[in-house]
C-alpha cells in the first residue's frame, strides 16, 4: 500500500528510489539480529559492535554455545553485549542444528571431524561471519566458547580447527571425548591433550599459537568439577607450557569474584567462578535459563584474556590520521592533514572519491618528514561522492579511515526520502521491518515503523534500515514505515503480516489436544515443568507437520497439518501462483529514476535525453525534470499513473 508523501507544510514531495547501497556503514552496528540463518544453522544471534579490536585489524569473533536445555534467547541477558562493545568483538550465538538428549550440543555422538554435523557448520559459520566485509572481522581474532555440552563442544571444535580457532573459553564443560553419563555422573578420566592432537591431524602445528581459558562455577553440582583441572592441565600439556606459580583474583566489586590460575605466556587460564552453580558467568545484573550474576562477566574476561594473549596478531600499532581538513575549489577537492606511525615505519596516504554509480578515483602521497600531507582529486563530475581517507604503513596496517560526503556542482531539487526493498520478517509474535532509504539531499533525520500503534525508531547504516517489535498479537498486523528528512519532507509505505501467536498452554494440555505426546516428554517438562508455554505449528514436508517451542527443543511428533489443503507442498499438485503485482508509480526528477534503474539517459552529459526503461517512452525536461513513470512488473516503465 502506497501513502502520498507530504511536507509538514503540506506541500506533496517524491520520494526517491536508490537500489544500490551507496556508502555502506557495518549493518546493524550496535544491536542484536535476532534468528539469522547462517553458516548452516537456522538460527543464530549476531551482535555487531559500533567498536573495534585494540590489537590486529578490524573486530574479533566470538562464537557462544549455549548448554543443555538452555535457549540462544537467555544470551540476549548475559551481558555478552558489554565484552562485546569495550573489544570490539562481533558475538555469534548459534542454536544447535544436530541436538541430543535434553536439547545439547552432541559432543559424545558421531564423528568428529571438521566436515561432519555441526563441526562443519561451526567452522562455515566462522568463514562466512569473515567473508563478510561489512563485519571486518579479523581472522586472526577468531574466538570459541561454549557452556556445559556448548563448552565440550565448543573445545572439541577448535581442537579439530585450531587454524581457525585461535582462542577458546571452556565453562563447566566435560573433556572431550567422554560419555554423556560423564557429564553428570562420577569424572571420567581423559588425555585431553592427546585426543585434541588427534582431532586436528594435519592442522596440530596450530596449537603453537593457539590460547585456553578454562572456566567452572564453585558450586556446580551438575558437571563434575574435576573437569576443570583436567581440561586445563590437558590443553597445558597440548601446548607444552608450564603452570605460573599463585593465584590470582578477579573481581567485579567486592561480592562478584573468580580465582585466576595461569601458565606461561597467558597460553592457559584456569577460573574458578565463586557463587556460581552450573551456569554462563554473566557478571552484574546478567539473568535467564542457566545464566548467573553472581560472578564476574566471563565474556568481559574472555575479552580482556584474548586481546592480552592472542599469539596471531601483529602488535606493531597502526598509522594514525589527524587534522583533517577538506576544501573545494570548483570541481577540485583537496585534503590537508597529518600523519604519523608510533613505530616509525614508512607511511602512504590515499583519498578516494566514489561517485553514486560506484565509480572510484584513487589518489595517494607519501607525507613530508613532519607527517603533514596534501592531496588533491582530478576535476570532479558534478554528483555525490564519499570520500575517504587512511593510512597505510610499510607492514600494511591500516589507520582508521577519515569519511565525509561531498556535493560537487549544483544541489538537487528538495525532494523527500523513499523507502525500497521493504521486507518483514516473522518469528513467532517477533517482527522485524527492514530495507533501504535514500535521501537524493543526503539529509535523513528519521525512519520510524509503526505497529500496532507502537512507533519504533530505526537503525539506520548507511541505507539500510531495521526495526524489530515483539509480543504483538495474533492476526494480521501492519506496519507503518516513515522516513522523514530534515526538512521534513518525508514518506510512508504500508506493509500487512500475519502473526502466529500459537497456543499457550501446559504440558498436559498440549498433550491432551495432540500437539505432544510423551516421546519428548523429558525434554518439554526440564524446560518449562508446569508452566504454561507456547507451541507453533511447522510443516515438514507435504501435509505433515508437528508442534514445536521457539527453539525447537519441545517437539511434538509428525501427523497431518491442521489447516493442511490439497495440494500445500505438494510437488505434483502445487499451489496455484501468486497474483500479479499491483502497479507501483513513481512521480521524481528523470535523474532520480535513472538511478532508481527505472530510466536511462543518452546524450550530451550536461543536457541528457532521458527515457523509461522498457517502453522507451521519452521523458520531457533532461536531468531535473518531473515525470511519472508506472509500472505493473517493476521493469517494463512507461510514462504516466498506473491505470484505474
Amino acid at each position: 500500500m502506497k501513502i502520498q508523501a507530504f511536507s509538514r507544510a503540506g506541500a506533496v514531495a517524491a520520494a526517491i528510489l536508490f537500489a544500490a547501497a551507496l556508502f555502506a556503514m557495518p549493518a546493524f552496528a550496535g544491536s542484536w539480529q535476532q534468528n539469522v540463518s547462517v553458516g548452516g544453522f537456522n538460527k543464530v544471534h549476531l551482535y555487531t559492535p559500533d567498536s573495534v579490536s585494540a590489537i590486529g585489524q578490524g573486530r574479533g569473533l566470538l562464537v557462544v554455545l549455549h548448554g543443555c536445555t538452555q535457549s540462544i534467547d537467555a544470551y540476549l541477558s548475559a551481558n555478552l553485549t558489554a565484552a562485546a562493545e569495550q573489544f570490539g568483538l562481533v558475538i555469534a550465538v548459534p542454536d544447535a542444528m544436530n541436538k541430543a538428549g535434553f536439547g545439547c550440543w552432541s559432543y559424545w555422538q558421531g564423528t568428529k571431524a571438521r566436515s561432519a554435523g555441526d563441526y562443519k557448520n561451526l567452522i562455515t559459520l566462522a568463514n562466512n561471519l569473515l567473508a563478510d566485509v561489512n563485519l571486518q572481522i579479523d581472522p586472526n581474532q577468531v574466538y570459541i566458547a561454549g557452556l556445559s555440552s556448548g563448552a565440550a563442544f565448543a573445545n572439541t571444535t577448535a581442537c579439530l580447527a585450531p587454524d581457525v580457532f585461535a582462542g577458546m573459553g571452556i565453562s563447566a564443560g566435560p573433556s572431550i571425548g567422554t560419555s554423556s553419563s560423564g557429564a553428570i555422573g562420577p569424572c571420567e578420566t581423559a588425555n585431553v591433550a592427546s585426543r585434541c592432537a588427534q582431532y586436528a591431524g594435519s592442522y596440530a602445528s596450530h596449537f603453537d599459537s593457539q590460547i585456553a581459558s578454562i572456566a567452572h562455577g564453585r558450586t556446580d553440582t551438575t558437571v563434575n568439577l574435576c573437569y576443570n583441572e583436567q581440561n586445563a592441565n590437558g590443553m597445558a600439556d597440548l601446548y607444552n607450557v608450564s603452570q605460573l606459580s599463585g593465584e590470582n583474583l578477579i573481581s567485579e566489586g567486592s561480592s562478584r569474584t573468580a580465582d585466576e590460575t595461569l601458565w606461561q605466556d597467558g597460553r592457559v587460564s584456569m577460573l574458578w567462578f565463586n557463587n556460581v552453580d552450573h551456569a554462563w558467568s554473566g557478571g552484574q545484573g546478567a539473568s535467564g535459563a542457566y545464566i548467573n550474576g553472581n560472578s564476574i562477566n566471563y565474556a568481559v574476561y574472555l575479552g580482556q584474556y584474548f586481546l592480552d594473549n592472542n599469539q596471531r596478531v601483529n602488535r606493531n600499532s597502526a598509522p594514525e590520521l589527524t587534522n583533517i581538513n577538506v576544501s573545494q575549489q570548483a570541481s577540485v577537492v583537496t585534503v590537508t592533514g597529518n600523519a604519523a606511525d608510533i613505530d616509525g615505519d614508512a607511511i602512504t596516504v590515499s583519498a578516494s572519491f566514489t561517485d553514486s554509480t560506484g565509480q572510484q578515483q584513487l589518489v595517494s602521497a607519501t607525507p613530508a618528514a613532519t607527517g603533514s600531507f596534501s592531496l588533491s582529486s582530478p576535476a570532479l563530475n558534478d554528483d555525490w561522492y564519499q570520500l575517504t581517507v587512511s593510512a597505510t604503513d610499510s607492514g600494511g596496517l591500516l589507520s582508521t579511515a577519515y569519511t565525509e560526503q561531498l556535493l560537487i556542482g549544483p544541489p538537487p531539487p528538495a525532494a523527500a526520502p523513499e523507502l525500497s526493498e521493504l521486507v518483514v520478517a516473522v518469528d513467532g509474535q517477533c517482527a522485524v521491518v527492514s530495507g533501504r532509504v535514500f535521501d537524493l539531499n543526503r539529509d535523513l533525520d528519521t525512519v520510524t515503523v509503526e505497529f500496532s500503534n507502537v512507533t519504533v525508531n530505526a537503525s539506520i547504516s548507511g541505507d539500510v534500515f531495521s526495526a524489530q517489535r515483539c509480543q504483538l498479537a495474533g492476526g494480521e498486523q501492519t506496519a507503518l514505515i516513515t522516513a522523514t528528512d530534515q526538512g521534513g519532507l518525508f514518506s510512508a509505505e504500508q506493509l500487512t503480516f500475519t502473526i502466529d501467536a500459537g497456543q499457550n498452554a501446559t504440558l498436559d494440555q498440549h498433550i491432551s489436544a495432540g500437539r505432544l505426546d510423551y516421546t519428548n516428554y523429558a525434554n518439554c517438562y526440564l524446560e518449562y515443568s508446569t508452566a504454561s508455554f507456547v507451541l507453533r505449528e511447522n510443516v515438514i514436508t507435504g501435509t505433515q507437520c508437528r508442534w514445536q517451542d521457539d527453539d525447537a527443543s519441545c517437539v511434538g511428533p509428525a501427523q497431518t497439518c491442521s489447516s493442511a489443503s490439497p495440494g500445500d507442498g505438494d510437488v505434483d499438485n502445487p499451489p496455484p501462483p501468486p497474483p500479479p503485482a499491483n502497479c507501483v508509480a513513481f512521480t521524481t526528477n528523470n535523474y532520480s529514476h535513472k538511478v532508481a534503474g527505472r530510466a536511462y539517459s543518452t546524450g550530451n552529459f550536461y543536457t541528457p535525453n532521458y527515457f523509461a526503461n522498457g517502453s522507451n517512452a521519452a521523458m520531457a525536461g533532461s536531468t531535473w525534470g518531473v515525470t511519472t513513470l508506472s509500472s505493473n512488473d517493476g521493469s517494463f516503465w512507461q510514462t504516466g499513473a498506473c491505470a484505474q
